[in-house]
């Protein structure tokens, strides 16, 4: 894709003139800096932005509040009740799931325990969760804990994969290999879809099958793969699933997240354990108020409480701008965003390295580079610069041109800082 670009801004305008998705940056409050200036936001890998629609939404909901109170779970069109289902649709088209294996509900590494209750039960000598190095500090936290509750040692029972000598990413062929050599030992495949550092994004379904092969169950983490890569969970045949909103999906902050379970776990599975919770028991049974707990259809089942309605109305705000412009035609454009982006740091003459795969099936939006020697006074000089990335410990500044509001202007305005953030005074290498 490279041998497409070229250098200078005037490309990147002519490039943002072709973009036939450009008209949704003007959908989304963008952050100015502290001189008025448009920020180049670059961080909806962590947090993403506002819908403009977000405020109206929400504010719908409080007028109803306040002018129906409790009625409002019964209210005639859109009823709380069923504010979660309302959702689902469009949600399960990002995830690639049938609407009945999603439910949004809970925060991400909650909704992680729960399916672990459900999809980790080590017995006899399946024990272990593989898991890849240098996951979110918190799945590990989650994971070593389940292990720890089952009365086993997290050091022991938890597999974890590495890069090999002198690489940052994990092929996907050391992965599988794994799997065959010791897949008698896994009860549980538990991976990031796509590696909060590297960003890498791994192959589910060649995962997913050589777990089931050997008789492992799979769940993946979608933190960093919902809403910046097409999947196709329920295809793939992937067992659990769980996100959050607030990244790619622009859902706010702490909003609600994400659970998928595939429609085999929930068809007539009766032996399947899972914690219960009123939410979660089917409509036409939930206000009998009886003890019993009679199961929703699907994903549903796992809700515990009833839903946020505030806080998933903009997320339902941007599922529907996502709705419109369609997660394929997004996925080509964040292709092109972070090809460019590598095509112009390739131009940079300095001691820097891309960590991010340049295979197209192996990135989505994220592009992360570690800057040698100092990372930190680079990243801090792109923020003085107007540039809203992140820092992650110990040492890569990481970037993600989101296809709904980012332009390849944006792309090129950060290079041209981060290039004088190294020191020198052009994207270029001297003409060879």
């Amino acid at each position: 894709m490279s041998n497409e670009f070229q250098a200078g801004r005037a490309f990147a305008q002519t490039l943002d003139a072709q973009d036939p998705l450009s008209s949704y940056r003007d959908k989304f409050h963008i952050p100015l800096t502290d001189s008025g200036k448009t920020s180049i936001y670059l961080c909806g890998n962590s947090l993403g932005l506002m819908p403009k629609a977000a405020r109206q939404a929400v504010e719908a909901e409080m007028n109803a509040w306040a002018d129906l109170g409790v009625c409002g779970y019964f209210k005639d069109g859109d009823p709380w009740v069923r504010f979660n289902e309302n959702i689902r649709e469009e949600m399960a088209a990002i995830v690639g799931a049938c609407t009945t294996e999603v439910v949004l509900m809970n925060t991400l590494t909650v909704n992680l325990h729960l399916m672990m209750v459900s999809f980790y039960r080590p017995e006899g000598t399946r024990t272990k969760i593989l898991v890849e190095e240098n996951a979110f500090p918190s799945d590990r936290q989650a994971v070593n804990s389940q292990v720890a509750f089952h009365g086993y040692d997290p050091s022991d029972h938890v597999i974890e994969m590495q890069p090999r000598t002198d690489e940052h990413t994990i092929c996907t062929e050391d992965i599988l290999k794994t799997i065959e050599e010791r897949g008698e030992e896994i009860a549980l495949v538990m991976i990031g879809a796509v590696n909060y550092y590297s960003g890498q994004f791994f192959d589910l379904a060649e995962i997913t099958k050589a777990a089931h092969e050997k008789g492992c169950l799979v769940g993946f983490d979608l933190a960093h793969a919902a809403g910046n890569i097409p999947m196709s969970l329920h295809d793939d045949d992937i067992d659990f699933a769980v996100w959050c909103n607030y990244k790619y999906l622009n859902g706010g902050p702490a909003c609600p997240g994400g659970a998928f379970v595939h429609e085999k776990h929930t068809n007539g599975n009766a032996t399947l354990k899972r914690f219960c919770g009123w939410w979660g028991e089917d409509l036409e049974e939930r206000f009998k108020m009886t003890p019993d707990f009679v199961p929703s259809a699907g994903a549903a089942a796992w809700q515990l409480s009833n839903a946020a309605v505030f806080s998933l109305a903009p997320v339902r705000t941007s599922l529907k701008i996502f709705a419109e412009a369609g997660i394929e035609h997004l996925r080509d454009k964040s292709l092109r965003l972070s090809a460019y982006c590598m095509y112009l740091l390739d131009q940079v003459d300095a001691e820097f390295e891309i960590l991010t795969p340049r295979d197209d099936a192996q990135r989505g939006a994220q592009v992360s580079i570690l800057v040698h020697g100092k990372g930190r006074e680079v990243f801090e000089a792109l923020e003085a610069g107007g540039v809203i990335c992140d820092w992650r410990e110990p040492g890569v500044i990481r970037i993600a041109p989101v296809p709904l509001y980012n332009s390849y202007e944006d792309v090129y305005e950060f290079v041209e800082i981060f290039t004088q953030a190294l020191g020198l005074s052009t994207v270029m290498k001297a003409a060879e």
